[in-house]
């Protein structure tokens, strides 16, 4: 018998899907199932074709997007104070030719007539 046969019995298979269904790290479930690796543990997962999950490692921004996450087709309307940790661009896609969405277009290019309108009434 060779030792990943071993390794791998049917008890084991078994807690290495439970584990693995509770989101546990592969890290983590090598350390608890024991005398096995991090990469047997991700190896296995694969091969019963556990479902992927995202790396923990690669966090998505919770709202929109930073600077190192703009592409030329995101709306690069800045939200919030640039020096606090919240700060953020909107991130939605962003108009054909422009680079806001339809929202922050709407708020970034209006007519001449509508801003003078707004200076005569103290609104801007």
């Amino acid at each position: 018998m060779e030792a990943t046969e071993s390794t791998w019995s049917e008890e084991r298979v078994e807690k290495l899907r439970q584990l693995w269904g509770q989101g546990m790290s592969a890290s983590e479930i090598a350390e608890l199932l024991g005398n096995v690796t991090r990469n047997a543990v991700i190896g296995k997962a694969h091969r019963l074709g556990l479902s992927g999950r995202p790396s923990p490692i690669k966090k998505k921004p919770t709202k929109g997007a930073t600077i190192l996450s703009l592409t030329e087709r995101m709306c690069k309307w800045p939200v919030g104070d640039p020096k606090s940790p919240d700060f953020h661009f909107c991130g939605k896609p962003s108009l054909n030719g422009l680079p806001y969405c339809a929202e922050h277009a709407a708020i970034a290019y209006q007519p001449a007539r509508k801003r003078e309108d707004e200076r005569k009434l103290g609104v801007a």
